[in-house]
């Protein structure tokens, strides 16, 4: 089986074009990369199927290398159906998106700025983690007589430590 070159190219030039487009902060230049790289994933299925062949109809007569390959066409109609859902979904958020503010471009806001600044490690006050975590046992001792597992408890020490320090 050779390759068709001319798919090939078209399949580059269409990724190449949406994963670009993708990376935008406008959801309609989104909803364009979206319908690109459906349709170049469309090409790629199509040039695996190979050249075409005969119906995929079983016959005596008919050797069985010259049936053309009927899953990636099978393949081909579950991502046109997929790209479809997505599509429509994009438009009515891209829609909503220009009711509310008469635009479609993304911006950050201060809650998405605060969310980027903060610590991954969340200091609480009931964060002791005991050993036996069964869901089976239940655990009556009072939490000074548990037998705790101890970077857990140096870790929320230490934080809890500096947060005093901090806020005095």
């Amino acid at each position: 089986m050779s390759v068709n070159l001319t798919l090939l190219l078209v399949m580059g030039v269409l990724y190449a074009i949406g994963i670009y487009l993708l990376l935008e902060r406008s959801l309609t230049r989104v909803l364009l990369a979206l319908m690109l790289l459906a349709n170049a994933t469309n090409l790629l299925l199509l040039a695996t199927g190979g050249y075409a062949g005969l119906a995929p109809i079983f016959g005596k007569d008919i050797p069985a290398t010259a049936y053309n390959d009927p899953l990636p066409q099978a393949f081909i109609l579950t991502s046109i159906v997929i790209s479809f859902a997505v599509t429509a979904f994009m438009l009515s958020l891209i829609y909503r998106s220009w009711l509310l503010s008469r635009a479609d471009h993304i911006q950050d806001d201060r809650e998405d700025r605060r969310v980027a600044r903060q610590e991954l490690f969340d200091a609480e006050e009931d964060s002791e983690i005991a050993i036996e975590v069964s869901d089976f046992h239940e655990n009556n001792q009072p939490a000074g007589s548990r037998e705790m597992i101890p970077e857990v408890t140096l870790k929320k020490a230490a934080v809890h430590h500096a947060v005093k320090e901090g806020g005095e």
